[in-house]
């Protein structure tokens, strides 16, 4: 019985883990220009 738990337990740590990871994906894929243009742009205001 312990053991299915144990199982179990790590079976959706790892789909929680995978999930957090499509998202971060996902997000870098949305906003990955949007975030280097800011970048960019903040860079040339720093440096004159």
């Amino acid at each position: 019985m312990l053991r299915r738990k144990k199982g179990q337990g790590m079976t959706e740590y790892i789909l929680i883990v995978a999930l957090i990871a499509l998202v971060a994906v996902a997000s870098i894929q949305l906003f990955g220009e949007k975030i280097k243009e800011r970048f960019s742009t903040l860079a040339d205001t720093i440096s004159g």
